[in-house]
């Protein structure tokens, strides 16, 4: 089992990259999400998730640990294959499936094509626990006062340009040192930091 590529990359499309390591190029299956983290850049690391079929070896590739752990917890469920994970976590971020799943957000998850009522509350009912403990221990959980907050800073930061991502990490660290800010203030500090 691979854990990680680390290159040059050769080739990049929404949703598939090519990767030179060691004069080999691998070619990778990725999300909307792990492409625009790495869209624009030379070289990347990506996480990887290996599937071996009788017909074939496919790679799995992911800009961050975490959204590859959602991925391996989501082909996990009956009636969930690599191809809907990867539909899943290019419809929405990962933390957004996380959120879906924790909140019970059945029409959420439904919204991704491929996913129907039925498969949806299989996922919510799969996950749940799973999800919940790895929130606890490593994923910050904000109130719902902070989310209001949060989500405004995130929507203004993202029409300046920043990407989503680093827009998130930003605002979830301000948010767990300073619960008490402003929309106004979150978004100055965050600019500080991005």
């Amino acid at each position: 089992m691979y854990e990680y590529i680390q290159g040059k990359i050769t080739g990049l499309t929404p949703a598939n990259a090519i990767i030179e390591a060691g004069s080999i190029g691998y070619f990778i299956q990725i999300s909307l999400n792990t492409y625009s983290l790495i869209n624009g850049k030379e070289h990347t690391k990506l996480f990887l998730h290996q599937t071996v079929r009788e017909d074939a070896h496919l790679l799995y590739g992911f800009a961050e640990a975490g959204e590859r752990e959602l991925f391996r917890l989501l082909i996990s469920v009956n009636g969930i294959g690599s191809n809907t994970a990867m539909m899943m976590l290019s419809s929405l971020t990962a933390e957004e499936i996380r959120q879906a799943i924790l909140g019970e957000n059945v029409n959420l998850l439904k919204s991704i094509k491929g996913i129907g009522a039925k498969t949806a509350q299989r996922v919510i009912i799969d996950l749940k626990d799973k999800i919940g403990k790895t929130a606890a221990s490593d994923q910050i959980l904000i109130s719902k006062a902070d989310n209001t907050i949060r989500d405004e800073a995130l929507s203004a930061l993202v029409m300046l340009g920043f990407a989503k991502k680093n827009i998130e990490k930003e605002l979830d660290k301000l948010l767990k040192a300073n619960p008490d800010l402003t929309v106004e203030d979150t978004i100055k500090r965050a600019l500080k930091g991005l």
